[in-house]
């Protein structure tokens, strides 16, 4: 992949449809026509999008969230299916890269999912969220390594983590480990205040700087209906406003347009990815600044199943997506080399 590339990008915040999976999956389409139309490469949507994050599961005990929850798992995305089958399908009309947030149902459990389409439609990554946060413990299942992957695709080498996932750094160097070119985050929006969107800031313009790259963050965003639909408490209404910072920002840790901190809307950049060599001339984490022989980071990069072979028997494999790029093999085809070939700070656990 060229460093002498500048791709357009796209960090979109929106207000899902309450209503249900198909309003919201309309709003997306709606997005990346309109991205698209403004030369986007790369469209990041906000955490969870489809068909809403669990705003709900903030401000209501569990008690009180049962409905809530089996509505949400009504809505779920099922991967692969109609949902992805349409974000592909948009995303090879116009040739773009798209991060999405999604509820994902497998079978009795939901879980907190990216999915990165690349410009031809495939879908190239589905990684799970490796820890909810707090109350989202409550509405979603773990995550494993398999996810902690940095995906080639038309826009470049692309990674990517969901809102508090930045603040386990060693799930942030696994991504640096791989050269992201461009991360790709996520958060809810629309929740705790002011603060949630100063610790974004914070949070994505030193990533940007560690890690060398150029950020693209997505947040959500409630209208005040939706607020009054959640809770008719005014108190807890006041934990679900504010908390939003659509941003884009360099690998020098300066946004590159103003970001969006609240209403619906998208902000749009042009990402010189000659940047990431200027910055990581000068210190490249896992390059000339990194101590390997003193400080490494060993991955398991297994999936978690809850049923594997032993003694020559098989078992079928129900959680491997053909059609989903696991691993190495969209690198591969790339001509990239395999991830862990020559990187000397990823290393197995010892015996």
């Amino acid at each position: 992949m060229s460093e002498n590339r500048v791709i357009r990008a796209a960090a979109i915040q929106l207000a899902p449809d309450f209503e249900g999976t198909d309003g919201t999956l309309k709003k997306v389409l709606d997005a990346l026509d309109e991205a698209a139309g403004k030369g986007a490469q790369l469209a990041v949507f906000p955490e969870t999008f489809v068909p809403y994050y669990p705003y709900f599961s903030f401000v209501k005990p569990p008690v009180q969230s049962g409905a809530d929850h089996l509505r949400l798992y009504e809505r779920a995305v099922v991967v692969p299916g109609p949902v992805t089958q349409a974000v592909s399908e948009r995303a090879r009309r116009h040739g773009i890269v798209v991060v999405l947030g999604v509820n994902e149902r497998d079978h009795g459990s939901l879980y907190n999912t990216q999915l990165v389409f690349d410009g031809d439609g495939r879908l190239v990554q589905r990684r799970r969220k490796i820890t909810p946060t707090f109350h989202e413990r409550m509405i979603w299942g773990q995550g494993d390594g398999s996810g902690l992957q940095v995906v080639q695709t038309q826009a470049g080498r692309v990674g990517a983590l969901a809102c508090w996932e930045h603040y386990n750094p060693l799930a942030r160097y696994a991504l640096m480990t791989q050269h992201e070119q461009i991360h790709c985050s996520q958060f809810p929006g629309s929740m705790v205040g002011p603060i949630f969107a100063d610790q974004i800031e914070v949070t994505i313009r030193h990533h940007a700087l560690e890690s060398g790259c150029f950020v693209v963050n997505s947040t959500g965003w409630l209208t005040d209906a939706q607020i009054e639909s959640i809770t008719s408490d005014p108190a807890l209404q006041r934990a679900l406003r504010g908390g939003c910072n659509t941003a884009i920002v360099s690998p020098e840790g300066n946004h590159l347009v103003p970001p969006l901190l609240e209403g619906e809307g998208m902000v749009v950049a042009d990402l010189d990815l000659a940047l990431i060599t200027k910055r990581k001339r000068m210190m490249d984490s896992v390059g000339h600044y990194a101590r390997p022989e003193l400080l490494s980071l060993a991955i398991d990069r297994r999936a978690a199943r809850p049923a594997f072979p032993m003694h020559g028997d098989t078992v079928p494999d129900v959680t491997f997506l053909p059609e989903v790029n696991h691993g190495n093999a969209g690198n591969s085809a790339a001509g990239e080399p395999a991830i862990d070939d020559g990187i000397a700070v990823v290393r197995p656990a010892a015996a």
